[in-house]
């Protein structure tokens, strides 16, 4: 009876697992023909962002939803795969597309532990999986992820599927693909990681968000232990390599660490100008533009003018904290709340947003994202010092759930603050209009109003030298003497009083000493006697659009509007001697496979560019714009040492606006500094102490190792040497003005008709 039992049993047994079996079969037989071509796989062509790089090939700036570098399977370093392998595939080349002996350990683990813990995905079902179904958790997706997966083992080697993997799978921070992760999370090629990192990078597969060292730090340390145990346990790793790795400090990269080189402004020029031209076909195609931008410049620029500007708001004072949190977060273990408020406060380079847990007139502790508690103390506390004292209403004391700024210095951690000021740097070469650097503000995260191309400011006596060069058409020489006396004049029944910027007069003065010496006077003067008109003609020559300068006495002042970039552009023509040279950032665009798709052709200096003023005219501003250098309102740029300088300083009323444009033979540079919301920088706040700064700060490191280039006299300039107050002094003259012109200006010139030369004098004199 038991035998029959037992016979009639394993019939049933049979009988089952054959209806199974060929249930199965038929699931096959059907299902297979039905799977997705594998085109995705063998004629892969990834989401590939928009990448520019400098002119010096450093990456500055990446777009697109999918950041990912797509890397061969032979350019993967071997320590990366076996990371890779003991983590989520040991048996990758032995299997042929499941693991029979990994399904049946996880189903050990399950069983044991009571609840579903590990799965058995290998890296070709996660391919399958990525490229072709959803992440629904049933049968049937499971299902078609092994029958694909067989499907693509029978198509494709095993390097080639992980290849596939390597480029593909996503890894948190908008990082897809394992190359584009290494320079997400640690700021490096793929190649320059270490084992440690290989094996943090290696453990986000499995959970990108919960592993992600950025957010997670502690589980992400857990995971990367285990891959770590598990590259030692398979022997991918010595037993050295593994205590060492273990005992690893990891360094990541902070948000606002993307690049070596803070270029955001001109990346976002960039984007905005493929977008137009491509659509959204530029977040996907893998363009690769290359700017004019060369990458030392760019950072030198950057800190030029960031340091400028703190030593700014130094001057000026602390603000107080930026906000505050609730203090009941400060009790306990309450990590994770102050990191998620200090995850909404943006990062500004090296000024980190931090929370103060404790204060006192000698020592704050302070709260970093991440877990990071610093303590800043004696020189640290200098700036922020009065916002300490008790006195102070709560709003602007520095107390515990206070938010400031601090930042790492040699001596130790010191409380600074986001500055409410803001500057532009513009550096190009004069001669075919190359953008070497620009930097748009003080930091694009915060505000990615870019200061060079749309700031429209008053540029104040930095427009003063096309007032004088329209005057030098008109036949005023350097060495012409005008009245520096008080002035009215009635304008449509108001009256208007000009004055120079320290109220002084000098009486008859010559216009290379006003011009030295930015007097205001002499300048409305000038532009009297030459007319409005004729100057709003004139400055056209440079770059300018007459309808932002309207025809008025004031504009000798620089009372119109210019952007920075427009300034530099405008100085170049005196640079280049009398060339209008256009400024361009973008060198060439090229496609993924390095096809060259665009390439600017610039306007060349005594080329292709057009000349719009005489080079003589060019010549003689310049040594002008040397003395306001040697010996005027800009001094401080001696500091560089050299002969080959020329520039001018410029503040508008009421300090709204502080300038300096000036310039080498082969290189232009224009800073300004100002609040968005115009309002005064502070009575000594002009050009020579707010801007002038940054730019000796920038050229200083720009022409370090250029040699000096003497300006060339051009044919049709005599020079004239006197004794002066000052010694010895060369002027220089047109000299058809000294032979043969009969009225004040060039002969031949294409400008509008002289006026007699005595109706000149008059108004002069």
């Amino acid at each position: 009876m038991a035998k029959k039992l037992l016979y009639s049993l394993l019939i049933a047994i049979f009988g089952l697992s054959f209806i199974a079996i060929s249930l199965a079969a038929l699931a096959v037989i059907v299902t297979y023909p039905k799977l997705p071509a594998l085109n995705a796989l063998t004629d892969y062509k990834p989401k590939i962002p928009l990448r520019i790089f400098s002119e010096d090939n450093v990456l500055i700036g990446e777009f697109g939803e999918e950041k990912r570098a797509f890397t061969p399977i032979s350019q993967t370093p071997p320590l990366m795969i076996k990371a890779l392998l003991a983590a989520e595939d040991e048996r990758f080349y032995q299997h042929g597309g499941i693991d029979y002996i990994g399904v049946l350990r996880a189903i050990g683990g399950n069983l044991l532990s009571g609840r579903s813990q590990s799965g058995a995905s290998t890296i070709t079902m996660q391919v399958a999986k990525n490229f072709y179904l959803s992440n629904e958790k049933t049968y049937t997706r499971k299902f078609n992820e092994a029958l694909l997966s067989f499907k693509i083992e029978h198509n494709l080697s095993k390097d080639q599927i992980l290849e596939l993997y390597l480029n593909q799978i996503y890894l948190g921070q908008r990082a897809y693909g394992f190359s584009s992760a290494a320079q997400i999370y640690f700021g490096k090629e793929l190649k320059e990681l270490s084992i440690a990192e290989y094996a943090m990078l290696a453990g986000l597969p499995k959970a990108p968000s919960a592993y992600n060292p950025i957010v997670n730090p502690k589980r992400a340390t857990l995971r990367q232990k285990y891959v770590l145990r598990r590259m030692a346990e398979l022997n991918f790793i010595t037993e050295a390599e593994y205590q060492a790795a273990l005992n690893a400090t990891l360094t990541y990269k902070r948000s606002s660490e993307q690049y070596p080189v803070h270029a955001e402004y001109v990346a976002e020029m960039v984007r905005q100008m493929m977008v137009k031209k491509y659509q959204e076909a530029a977040y996907t195609q893998g363009f690769k533009v290359y700017t004019t931008i060369n990458s030392q410049a760019q950072q030198d620029a950057y800190s030029a003018l960031r340091t400028g500007i703190l030593n700014y708001d130094i001057r000026h004072g602390y603000n107080g904290p930026e906000g505050f949190i609730d203090a009941t977060l400060l009790d306990g273990q309450q990590e994770e709340q102050l990191d998620e408020a200090l995850s909404n406060i943006k990062d500004a380079d090296d000024l980190r947003p931090a929370i103060v847990l404790t204060s006192n007139a000698n020592l704050v502790t302070a709260y970093l994202h991440g877990g990071e508690k610093i303590n800043i103390q004696g020189e640290g506390l200098r700036f922020a010092r009065n916002a300490l004292s008790e006195k102070n209403p709560p709003a602007i004391r520095i107390r515990p759930g206070a938010i400031i700024r601090v930042t790492a210095t040699e001596k130790g951690w010191i409380i600074t603050q986001l500055p409410k000021v803001e500057g532009a740097l513009i550096a190009m070469n004069p001669n075919n209009g190359a953008i070497r650097a620009l930097v748009g503000g003080f930091d694009f995260n915060n505000s990615s109003f870019n200061h060079v191309t749309q700031a429209w400011r008053q540029p104040g006596s930095t427009f003063k030298p096309f007032i004088y060069s329209a005057s030098l058409e008109r036949g005023v020489t350097p060495a012409t003497m005008i009245n520096d006396a008080p002035l009215v004049i009635e304008m449509n029944g108001q009256r208007w009083e000009p004055k120079n910027y320290d109220g002084s007069f000098s009486g008859m003065t010559s216009v290379r000493r006003a011009l030295t010496f930015s007097k205001n006077l002499v300048s409305v003067r000038i532009l009297q006697a030459i007319g409005a008109d004729y100057a709003q003609q004139h400055i056209a020559k440079f770059g300018f659009e007459p309808k932002q300068h309207p025809a008025y006495l004031t504009m000798a002042l620089g009372a119109g509007s210019v952007t920075p970039l427009q300034m530099a552009e405008g100085y170049s023509v005196f640079a280049n001697t009398g060339y209008r040279v256009r400024s361009y950032y973008v060198d060439r665009i090229e496609d993924a496979r390095g096809k060259v798709l665009a390439k600017t052709q610039p306007e060349i200096a005594g080329k292709n560019a057009p000349r719009t003023l005489d080079a003589r005219n060019a010549f003689i501003m310049t040594s002008m714009m040397g003395d306001v250098i040697r010996m005027g309102t800009a001094t401080k740029a001696k500091a560089l040492g050299r002969n080959d300088l020329a520039g001018k300083t410029g503040t508008t009323n009421d300090a709204f606006d502080a300038w300096f444009a000036g310039f080498q033979p082969n290189l232009v540079a224009v800073t300004w500094i100002g609040f968005d919301q115009p309002k005064s920088l502070g009575a000594r706040e002009t050009g020579g102490a707010a801007a002038l700064p940054i730019w000796v700060s920038f050229m200083n490191k720009a022409l370090a190792n250029v040699p000096e280039s003497p300006w060339q006299i051009p044919d049709g300039v005599i020079a004239k040497t006197t004794e002066t107050e000052r010694g010895p002094l060369t002027e220089y003259f047109f000299q058809e003005f000294q032979s043969t012109s009969p009225q004040l200006g060039l002969s031949g010139s294409a400008d509008s008709e002289s006026a007699p030369i005595d109706e000149i004098k008059e108004q002069l004199f």
